[in-house]
């Protein structure tokens, strides 16, 4: 696919990106991966590195122009250069005020056939925004940032006249997303899948834990997996509120690299509490409407309802939500049911099959041929 990837200033998208075209090129294929920001340096000497942005628009837009018609060259015809991806903006927040990052006579000059939006959590990206850059931005303006980001990469998409091959992806905190964005990019027809499961109020429960990872690890190894768990806004919300409860001024918060793995010379990250208070709406609205957009474009989901101590259904508002979501919109909804006790007629009424295991769950897709048996580069 001819992928075109935007994200808020703070992504740091270009490492993230760099190893899923490395991913590509072990597996015998070819994913080359243009990075409009750096091709805008290449092409305006003179700007010092992290002040492009302060450039006035005019000249900004010139430039853009420039490097993006470089992109258009690298990869016409079109059937000579069936995949790639293009590193870029759908929006920038700056001195400026709000305005677009992309062009869209070039964009349609360019013929993409996908779009992602890559997103990850909001303290990670305003970290990483005022490392790399002489900026103050507050964590609610990264909230509405994000929100932007996301619109504007949608709206193009239909515009496009590609609206059904607009994605929403998290760069990943638990799960390795690298995969996930290669697979996207690379096998757009495999199934993709929701994984729903309790999340917020079995964080005390370790093997109620072990067991939900156990049930995402194993869907992400046959499916395109949205997981919601890969952006975890809200316990950093419940930690703040802890905090303030201790009159804390500041948490910290441990960064991650690219599929979830911990960054062992990383210092803690310090967040504010009260900056964190103040974005409690956002959290809980961004998850809202995230995680219903992450049901819209995947095939079907799954839901694990575990057994929790004394034999109670772990079966939270949310996940009942999501899988009435599911069933309205005609997505394919299966349940993985452990408890005892049996189901609800909200739950079998509105399932397409359940399920007593995983390793049950698992079989059923494998007969039905739900797995993906090669990739784009023949493994």
């Amino acid at each position: 696919m001819r992928a075109v990837v935007t994200g808020q200033i703070g992504m740091d998208k270009k490492p993230y990106l760099n190893a899923v075209s490395d991913l590509a090129g072990q597996r015998g294929g070819k994913l080359p991966v243009f990075h409009l920001g750096d091709m805008m340096y290449a092409e305006a000497t003179d700007v010092r590195p992290g002040r492009i942005l302060d450039l006035p628009l005019s000249r900004l837009t010139s430039v853009r122009r420039a490097a993006f018609r470089d992109v258009i060259n690298a990869t016409s015809p079109p059937e000579a250069h069936p995949d790639f991806i293009l590193n870029t903006h759908a929006t920038f927040r700056w001195r400026h005020g709000l305005f677009a990052a992309f062009d869209f006579d070039l964009m349609r000059k360019l013929q993409p056939n996908m779009l992602i939006c890559l997103m990850d959590n909001i303290e990670i990206v305003h970290h990483r925004l005022h490392a790399e850059h002489d900026i103050d931005a507050t964590l609610k303006d990264c909230m509405v940032w994000r929100e932007e980001e996301i619109l504007a990469t949608e709206l193009l998409a239909q515009a496009l006249g590609i609206p059904n091959s607009f994605y929403i992806l998290s760069r990943g905190r638990q799960t390795d997303t690298v995969e996930t964005c290669l697979r996207l990019i690379t096998q757009p027809s495999m199934k993709k899948v929701y994984p729903s499961f309790p999340m917020s109020h079995v964080v005390d429960m370790p093997d109620v834990l072990a067991e939900i990872d156990h049930f995402r690890a194993e869907l992400a190894k046959h499916f395109i997996a949205f997981d919601p768990g890969d952006v975890d806004e809200k316990l950093l919300l419940e930690r703040a509120i802890e905090a303030s409860r201790n009159a804390q001024d500041w948490i910290e918060v441990m960064p991650h690299s690219f599929g979830g793995k911990k960054d062992s010379g990383a210092e803690p990250i310090r967040v504010s509490v009260r900056e964190v208070l103040d974005i409690a709406g956002d959290v809980d609205g961004q998850i809202y409407m995230r995680d219903f957009k992450l049901i819209d474009q995947a095939d079907m989901i799954c839901s694990l309802v575990p057994e929790l101590p004394g034999g109670v259904p772990g079966l939270s508002s949310g996940v009942e939500r999501e899988l009435q979501h599911a069933w309205e919109h005609t997505k394919e909804v299966y349940v993985v049911w452990k408890p005892k006790k049996h189901p609800s007629p909200f739950i079998t009424e509105t399932a397409t099959k359940i399920f007593k295991s995983v390793d049950e769950a698992l079989s059923y897709f494998e007969d039905k041929g739900m797995f993906a048996e090669r990739d784009l580069f023949g493994h």
